[in-house]
């Protein structure tokens, strides 16, 4: 038997949730990114080791395509388009964050909301990023030209980024 939890945020919540995702893009100016996504694939590997509630482990996914958005290569996103997701992973990464994460059954609770807020609020470059990787894994795997296939991948990519930055700034207005 499963049991369905609705929890509605308030503005005020949302903002208290901001102003925390906020503190966390302030410490990952202190930060190296390199660091904090060594922290982030450490947490992800223990986490993968722990007996976790399936609530935790459906945002462990999100969390990866967060991870994988900014070592991707061929997905190069400017420093205004990573500082929030190196944010959404320096917040899961620190274990005093609002619950602190060594509470049995709810330290994780806070950042699983973190991770559903960033996807939320990121919809866009995860949409685009989802669609080139799909892209990417459609196209055959020994082409005949291979220049020629990087080529069309350079050029999706760039549609993809257009689009994913068109759509942000509509967002905004």
């Amino acid at each position: 038997m499963t049991f369905k939890l609705t929890i509605e945020l308030s503005d005020r919540d949302l903002r208290h949730f901001r102003r925390e995702l906020k503190r966390a893009r302030e410490a990952v100016s202190i930060a190296d990114d390199e660091e904090i996504l060594a922290a982030a694939a450490d947490l992800v590997a223990t986490l993968r080791q722990a007996e976790l509630p399936d609530f935790i482990t459906e945002r462990l996914q999100k969390l990866q395509v967060l991870q994988a958005m900014l070592t991707d290569a061929d997905w190069p996103l400017d420093a205004a388009e990573r500082s929030p997701v190196l944010a959404a992973l320096a917040y899961v990464c620190d274990p005093e964050d609002i619950i602190p994460d060594d509470i049995p059954g709810i330290g994780l609770l806070d950042d699983a909301v973190m991770i559903e807020l960033v996807f939320r609020e990121l919809r866009h470059e995860i949409e685009a990023f989802q669609d080139f990787c799909a892209y990417r894994w459609s196209l055959p795997k020994r082409p005949r030209d291979p220049q020629a296939q990087a080529g069309q991948l350079a050029r999706r990519r760039d549609q993809l980024m257009t689009r994913m930055r068109r759509r942000r700034k509509a967002g905004k207005r």
